[in-house]
């Protein structure tokens, strides 16, 4: 089984919902994609840092930084990060919190981010685009470049193109339509 075989498996499994449901985006569907149990998985955790890697130094981004949106970009940053350690060169990751603390730094981005810093931003499902939006906002304000968003999932529903117009080049793991919920 290819790994792409294997996180189609792992997220029909774990992941993918059938239902009625209202979107962060505020639109209904009839299926759900909650990456999380995939991704905080440890068999999740191997595959999708293998693979985000990979996609990573495939679009050549040269970055020692990934992250985005909590909660959802998180366990993917973190597998990715554990997965270059082997590969080299290692890659760090950070987290942007949905708002800033009102104590401590008062930071927006958390963990290994510093300003200068030329990061690939990490979404878990691109709907709309908008998270990852909210994260290249955050990063942009504290002084970082973007290189690029990677998803585990493109749900094709306009958020791939939004991210695009906006100058951002995205690479996706899969979508709705190899995940067999688009026809």
């Amino acid at each position: 089984m290819t790994d792409t075989e294997a996180l189609a498996e792992l997220l029909q499994r774990r992941s993918i919902r059938h239902g009625d449901f209202v979107l962060a985006s505020g639109a209904r569907s009839t299926y759900y994609i909650d990456c999380r149990p995939s991704t905080m998985s440890g068999e999740g955790q191997a595959l999708i840092g293998r693979m985000g890697l990979a996609a990573i130094r495939a679009a050549g981004w040269r970055t020692s930084l990934v992250g985005g949106l909590t909660m959802g970009a998180d366990p993917v940053a973190y597998a990715i990060a554990r997965a270059s350690v082997e590969a080299g060169p290692a890659i760090d990751a950070f987290s942007v919190r949905k708002q800033a603390k009102e104590h401590g730094t008062g930071k927006r981005v958390e963990g290994n981010f510093s300003a200068g810093a030329q990061v690939v931003v990490i979404e878990d499902v691109i709907t709309s685009g908008g998270s990852a939006l909210q994260a290249i906002d955050a990063i942009v304000a504290e002084g970082g470049t973007v290189l690029g968003v990677l998803a585990v999932v493109d749900r094709e529903q306009g958020g791939r193109e939004t991210l695009e117009a906006a100058g951002h080049a995205v690479r996706t793991l899969t979508s709705a339509t190899a995940l067999g919920l688009k026809r």
